[in-house]
């Protein structure tokens, strides 16, 4: 299990202070994998850096199971040897001159324990085993593939049977049919041994694919956490609606609910009607809101349907294999539609439908 809590670490460059994480708390459970996601510079890095030890915190606490290896106000800042942790590395950084046995060995053989040869030959093994590298053992590092390479990270980062493993944007030098492999053989193994993983990407569809949970992080802090589907359905504000894959925004106005318990919002190319819930109750009348969609919910349909349908102009089209996706000019607004079975051409004139079911509202600042 891991535990940070309050952790806070800023940056000195010339006479200015950076910084890089604000008060940030969260829990991994056992076997869990959770996922800090943002773009560069948002301060993921450091966490897992704070966490491993590379980096000193200026404040907060840090604990690995039961043992508190962080803490600012208790004078505790155990070093990377002592904290049992396995990482891997975007870059492999594997030894260009050892074997892949010599670098799944290393840790072992310079670590804090004594360990027996034969004891590191059949843990090394047994590593290169889990990821299906035993029969390039004795190859030299630099001969294997990327994708090689980052499953030998692996092995080295697991050789130590560590409490907590430690992902930095691991698959993101592979080509895109190797990276969907390694990070299934990564999510089985994880569970088989039930390791509490910290991963760190930039990559939603990584994220939402790999991940128990997600942190979606801006400036050093935690946007919102939870569930991949949750987020994905449900962001909390227009920054992580806006990060966690493509959506659609349209300012509005909450304009009450009618008599068959539907929020009416006002667009400027026409009112919407979407499934209240609870929360539409508690909105005033005239609240500024941002109407959420994301493109693959859009309907085309032949003709105007009785509610939220309205005409528009297809300005843009993109082929992408399965999908189109297109750029639907509705009045003074532009949707992002994507279709896998719809016949449209540029310039046309198609009718859009925003199913209620599929409509989303964020809160919007006046």
């Amino acid at each position: 299990m891991i535990s940070i809590n309050a952790l806070e670490k800023s940056y000195r460059d010339g006479d200015r202070t950076i910084p890089a994480v604000r008060n940030v708390s969260f829990e991994v459970g056992r076997g869990e994998i959770y996922t800090l996601l943002g773009p560069s510079g948002c301060g993921k890095t450091t966490i897992v850096r704070c966490l491993a030890g590379l980096e000193t915190p200026d404040a907060g606490e840090i604990r690995i199971g039961e043992r508190q290896v962080f803490s600012k106000m208790g004078g505790i800042d155990l070093p990377p040897m002592r904290r049992n942790v396995g990482m891997v590395f975007q870059s492999y950084a594997l030894w260009p001159h050892m074997t892949v046995f010599e670098n799944v060995a290393f840790p072992m053989r310079f670590g804090p324990e004594k360990i027996s040869r034969s004891a590191v030959k059949s843990r090394v093994m047994a590593a290169l085993e889990m990821v299906q590298m035993q029969d390039f053992a004795d190859r030299p590092a630099p001969m294997l593939s990327g994708g090689q390479q980052q499953r030998v990270s692996l092995a080295r980062a697991l050789v130590y049977e560590p409490d907590v493993l430690l992902l930095d944007e691991p698959l993101s030098n592979l080509d895109a049919r190797l990276r969907v492999q390694t990070r299934s053989l990564l999510r089985s193994l994880i569970k088989r041994l039930q390791i509490s993983t910290l991963c760190v990407t930039h990559d939603q569809e990584e994220a939402l694919a790999f991940s128990d949970r997600i942190a979606v992080i801006r400036n050093g802090r935690i946007l919102q956490s939870g569930p991949p589907k949750a987020i994905y359905e449900e962001p909390s504000n227009i920054d992580v609606a806006n990060f966690l894959g493509e959506m659609n925004f349209f300012p509005a106005t909450a304009e009450g609910v009618d008599e068959e318990g539907r929020l009416r919002l006002s667009t400027r190319f026409g009112t919407l009607l979407m499934d209240s819930g609870s929360r539409a109750h508690q909105l005033e009348n005239s609240t500024p809101v941002w109407v959420t969609i994301r493109p693959h919910h859009v309907a085309v349909r032949s003709r105007a349907a009785n509610t939220n349908c309205f005409a528009g102009q297809v300005s843009a089209i993109e082929f992408l294999g399965s999908r189109k996706r297109c750029a639907i000019t509705i009045g003074p607004e532009t949707c992002t539609i994507e279709l896998s079975d719809a016949s449209v051409d540029e310039g046309s004139t198609i009718f859009t439908e925003f199913p209620e079911q599929h409509l989303g509202i964020i809160l919007r600042d006046t």
